[in-house]
């Protein structure tokens, strides 16, 4: 007998058998035969094995049913992963066996750029190669690190690519954060060196192998070092050590770890950190040059006590090649910036040349305009002048039909002023802003505070500081006019004439600065243009537009309201094969057209009888503005034909220090006023460029109550109607007000003074824009200015008119000039 242990039914169990669930046994109470079975005979019946008698039958898997059958399987799982990752290692194998690391690509001696006129004469040739190769122990090792700081601090320990930054940053991509960056050090070598820029996943693909390639035969030290002599800098400065010299005119061994930093940062956006070039972009190339010191203390390459004794290396002037010398490199570097800025092509692919780029610059209108900036300004500098050093001129002319510019003047000379006047966004635009005001009262039907249609004819209090109403009281903002002037009751138009500060702050309060922020954006001034406020002193000019930004603008008033961008290029090719460039015939109705042809209506009379009357000259149906900004540190005049846009201004600017400087006493003027050189320039430049053509007149739609102007009520004329006059404001009510606004001055030529009219808060030998104060004012030579921007917050004090009688003709030498 066995020592096992008996089962009820007198079998024992298998020896070596674990006991299995009694329930799957049957007992000795079971109902079932001596096989044990749940029911049945020998073997257990149903309940058992047939295969092992005795044994019962193991359960079977229950099927999948309703949503557990699309979830796949452990099985299922693990087979695809072990599929992917053969195809994965294939992959790999055959992409490592097959792409070989190939010899250097033509970027090392890449072509030049050319820059064709529209009748194809060629403008300039670009991007010869500046290169000199130097060796890694060169460079100084604070240097070498505010590199690897700026691009990839782990590259002396990562791989020859970071899978989980290259994942990371088409995660990104694709998720609409724009485009990122993950390339290690070693791809971007690959990239500058071996292939080229475009961006396609088989160049994607031929970077990975060959960065897995060349880190297994190049050391770190010899692939970090053909990095920094192959990658661009800007300044058409390719390798660390050109761009040493073109920055700071050192070479790299002499370049401090500020001035590292900086060289760095450029390795991420070489023109936008360029700060020489583009000035208003120095907030962006801080914040990036602060970014590279502190990853260098993180890293603890630079102890915090020497990073908090740095400051800003500002850099040296460009120094470009005289191929490029006259208006040549401001027309290059325009261009350039609209092909990068439209996103047609990146900086870094242009710079490697071949590209032939035709522009939309006409080559007589360019001559032109050149030759215009020469007569009336260029040619009245002395070197004998202090002041001369200071001036700066920059124009630009649109048809404004098309939005093609067909003529820009960037500055004297690229090589001796490198920045481009026509594109700089840091000088106020002054009293040129004004239009916008009034365009934007018409496009939104704005009524005065007591209820009146702004229309050119509408009465405004021109008191001198008088408080800016707002819909709940006083503003805080009191604007002087020009010379303190009171004018009393005055048009809008004969205000657009004399400029007249009071009148145009108010309004822009009565139709909401916010809505003539809007209307100056939609036609043409970009949104982001520095110091564009929703606050009344915008409609001062306190606004630092470019002067393409305010020909593009006023060009939309030239076409009847119709807004497009501005366009430069027409076309891109290289090998033969043309780039795609934006839509450029593309137009919309930015503002009504009645708007827009009021605001004409009321710029012609500025030619007429206002501040413009120099602009007459070109002897075509004109109109335009006179603009002057904070501290007559700029003069403007913008204009335009029914065919023709253009906008002028002269700037001054320390040669040495970039600091903005007054004008007095430039061209041996006691001041320079828009309606000077500036509009004299305009006219001379239109004349030449529309010769030989027919002359047209403007075709306007006026708004309602435009044409015929209607007696002021007594109602009207209260200058309570518009609020209650500031503390500073005359408390003398004008003595006989009427329908009759101050006299317009006499035309630029003759020697009568404009007579003025008394009772109305001016002087009794006229006002300061129609002959008063020495026959100068206004716009054009009394002794104060249009204080643009006034006293109150958010205004600056510069002005649109003279400071005296005794400025001289640009012509004949000692001639008093008549006031514009």
């Amino acid at each position: 007998m066995s020592d096992d242990p008996q089962q009820p039914s007198g079998e024992s169990e298998p020896r070596g058998w674990a006991p299995r669930d009694p329930a799957a046994h049957g007992t000795a109470g079971a109902s079932g035969g001596p096989g044990g079975g749940a029911s049945g005979g020998p073997g257990g019946g149903p309940g058992g094995d047939p295969e092992r008698p005795g044994q019962p039958e193991r359960p079977k898997r229950p099927k999948r049913t309703g949503w557990r059958r699309a979830v796949p399987t452990w099985r299922m799982v693990l087979g695809t992963v072990l599929v992917v990752a053969l195809l994965l290692i294939g992959g790999f194998i055959a992409g490592y066996n097959l792409v070989d690391i190939p010899p250097a690509n033509a970027t090392a001696t890449a072509q030049s750029n050319v820059y064709l006129y529209k009748d194809g004469s060629v403008i300039a040739r670009s991007g010869e190669i500046n290169r000199e190769n130097i060796k890694l122990a060169q460079v100084p090792l604070t240097v070498q690190r505010a590199v690897l700081a700026a691009e990839d601090r782990d590259f002396y320990s990562e791989r020859a690519v970071d899978l989980k930054a290259m994942a990371r940053a088409a995660f990104n991509t694709l998720t609409g954060k724009g485009k990122q960056g993950g390339s290690t050090i070693t791809q971007q070598y690959v990239k500058n060196y071996y292939l080229g820029q475009e961006q396609t996943l088989v160049r994607k693909a031929k970077e990975f192998f060959i960065a897995v390639k060349l880190n297994r035969e190049e050391s770190k030290n010899q692939i970090f070092e053909g990095y920094l002599n192959t990658s661009y800098f800007g300044r058409n400065a390719y390798g660390i050590q050109a761009a040493a010299q073109a920055y700071y005119s050192k070479d790299i061994g002499e370049i401090t770890t500020a001035e590292g930093a900086y060289l760095a940062s450029l390795l991420n956006a070489p023109s936008a950190y360029d700060i020489v070039v583009h000035p208003q972009n120095k907030a962006a190339a801080l914040g990036r040059w602060n970014y590279v010191l502190d990853g260098m203390v993180k890293e603890k390459w630079l102890g915090p006590a020497e990073r908090a004794t740095m400051k800003f290396p500002v850099p040296g002037k460009v120094k470009p090649s005289t191929g490029l010398s006259g208006q040549r490199g401001y027309i290059v570097q325009a261009v350039e910036d609209y092909l990068t800025g439209n996103k047609v092509i990146d900086e870094d692919t242009l710079a490697t040349g071949g590209y032939r780029i035709t522009t939309t610059l006409e080559k007589k209108k360019q001559n032109a305009l050149v030759k215009a900036v020469d007569d009336n300004v260029i040619s009245h500098t002395s070197p004998d002048r202090e002041a001369d050093r200071n001036v700066r001129v920059g124009g630009a002319s649109i048809d404004p039909r098309t939005g093609r510019v067909i003529a820009m003047y960037g500055g004297i000379d690229y090589t001796k002023q490198y920045v481009n006047n026509a594109t700089r966004r840091d000088y106020q635009v002054g009293s040129t802003f004004k239009p916008f005001v009034f365009t934007s009262a018409v496009a939104n039907r704005s009524t005065t505070q007591n209820g009146r249609r702004i229309t050119p004819n509408t009465i405004y209090d021109g008191t001198n500081k008088r408080m800016v109403q707002g819909p709940d009281g006083p503003t805080g903002y009191a604007p002087a006019n020009e010379d303190d002037i009171s004018y009393g009751p005055i048009t809008v138009s004969t205000a657009t004439d004399k400029s007249v500060n009071a009148v145009y702050a108010q309004m822009a309060e009565d139709v909401g600065p916010g809505k003539v922020k809007q209307t100056a954006i939609d036609l043409g001034l970009p949104e982001n243009t520095p110091d564009l406020t929703a606050y009344p002193s915008n409609a001062l000019g306190v606004a630092t537009a470019s002067v393409l930004d305010m020909t593009e603008a006023y060009a939309t008033l030239a076409n009847h309201g119709r807004h497009g961008a501005y366009v430069l290029v027409d076309r891109v090719s290289k090998d033969g094969e043309d780039l795609e460039l934006p839509d450029t015939g593309h137009t919309e109705q930015a503002v009504s057209r009645e708007a827009a042809d009021t605001t004409t209506s009321i710029l012609q009379s500025v030619v007429e009888s206002g501040t413009g009357t120099a602009a007459q000259a070109a002897g075509r149906p004109a109109a335009g503005k006179t603009g002057t900004a904070e501290e007559d540190k700029a003069a403007w005049f913008a204009g335009y034909t029914p065919d023709l846009t253009t906008v002028i201004a002269v700037m001054g600017q320390d040669p040495d220090t970039g600091v903005q400087k007054p004008l007095y006493g430039a061209l041996g003027l006691a001041r320079i006023n828009g309606g000077g050189a500036p509009a004299q320039t305009w006219a001379q430049y239109t004349e030449a460029a529309l010769r030989g053509t027919t002359a047209t007149d403007f075709d306007l739609e006026l708004e309602s109550g435009a044409e015929e102007p209607a007696p002021p009520t007594d109602e009207e004329t209260n200058p309570q109607d518009t609020g209650t006059p500031s503390e500073n404001t005359s408390s003398t009510a004008p003595e006989t007000p009427g329908s009759t606004p101050p006299s317009s001055p006499t035309i630029p030529g003759t020697s009568e003074p404009a007579t003025g009219g008394t009772g109305t808060g001016t002087p009794t030998n006229g006002t300061t824009d129609n002959g008063g104060q020495q026959n100068g004012g206004g716009d054009n030579g009394g002794p104060g200015g249009e204080n643009n921007g006034g006293t109150g917050a958010g205004g600056g004090s510069g002005n649109d008119s003279g400071r005296g009688g005794s400025e001289l003709l640009p012509g004949t030498r000692g001639t008093p000039t008549p006031r514009q």
